[in-house]
């Protein structure tokens, strides 16, 4: 991973995950932690190589790429670590994540896995939305619902670090089906980044860009035009199953679904766009022969 400088008190280390860090005095505050110890020992070590102190943690959010180093860093150093509401309880807890992924049933020994059950962290402070002075750290964070449940971006020194509220173009069109729990609270968050005022931003996967509003608006056209398309499959072949309408977003763009992970968090994501379609009452459910059934609304065949 790569210390790149923002400005005067701002960084981030740019790799598969960023991790931003922020230097104030003699405290220096990583924003989230990486997906592993080996990550979390190449970034303290550059750290160390460069005299930059390391005294606290935030973690945007609850999935174990973001803080999968965190227990590392902790056992390392004495750190005093920031979270999240809510996502502080998956923080601690981490088998949660594969718990709900899995619908709730005892995840199965393949689940129990670093990339979806990173090992647990201590939370010194839950945060929610607002402004924050911390032992000499200025910071204002930004509740971004949608990829996570109360992600919390973090604005300090002209510098937001938005973790997966949005993602690089490289990023959407890698993953096809980016990760979501819900699009409609996902475009709602992606039109308030756009409205916070910085000389910059980082998100979680991507480079730094002092214009990011362009990137921002390529992530909401994405979502917009994945929504677009599973409203067509879905008046094509009304009623339509759960079921069918994952295996053809799936298919569509030809995504990898080797394993249960990745078939269950491709079934979350579809699922996040259909919540959305449902929010905004675009299309209704029902259950039939014990399956969960969609169509258009009423008054969406009526104005077609």
């Amino acid at each position: 991973m790569e210390l790149k400088q923002i400005n005067d008190y701002c960084y981030y280390f740019k790799g598969a995950v960023n991790i931003g860090y922020v230097r104030k005095g003699d405290s220096g505050m990583l924003v989230d932690a990486g997906i592993d110890t080996q990550t979390m020992k190449k970034v303290l070590r550059q750290l160390d190589e460069q005299s930059l102190p390391v005294t606290h943690l935030f973690i945007t959010h609850a999935h174990s790429d973001h803080y999968g180093g965190g227990s590392y860093l902790q056992q390392d150093r004495s750190i005093y670590t920031f979270a999240p509401y809510y996502e502080e309880a998956i923080l601690r807890n981490p088998s949660l994540e594969p718990l709900y992924l899995f619908g709730g049933n005892d995840p199965l020994p393949e689940l129990r896995n670093k990339f979806l059950e990173g090992k647990p962290i201590f939370i010194d402070e839950v945060l929610q939305e607002g402004v924050y002075e911390r032992d000499g750290f200025h910071f204002t964070t930004y509740m971004m619902p949608g990829h996570s449940y109360y992600q919390l971006a973090v604005l300090i020194h002209d510098t937001l670090y938005a973790g997966d509220a949005y993602f690089s173009e490289d990023n959407l069109q890698k993953h096809g089906i980016p990760f979501l729990t819900d699009a409609y609270h996902t475009i709602q968050s992606l039109y308030r980044v756009k409205d916070i005022q910085c000389d910059g931003a980082v998100p979680g996967h991507g480079e730094y860009e002092m214009d990011f509003h362009p990137t921002v608006d390529a992530n909401i056209a994405y979502h917009h035009e994945l929504l677009h398309m599973m409203m067509q499959y879905i008046e094509d072949h009304e009623p339509v199953s759960h079921e069918a309408i994952i295996a053809y977003m799936c298919e569509t763009f030809q995504v990898r679904v080797k394993e249960l992970a990745q078939w269950l968090l491709f079934r979350t994501a579809v699922t996040g766009y259909l919540i959305a379609l449902l929010k905004q009452e675009r299309v209704e459910y029902s259950i039939d022969q014990y399956r969960w059934m969609f169509q258009l609304k009423n008054k969406e065949k009526r104005e077609a």
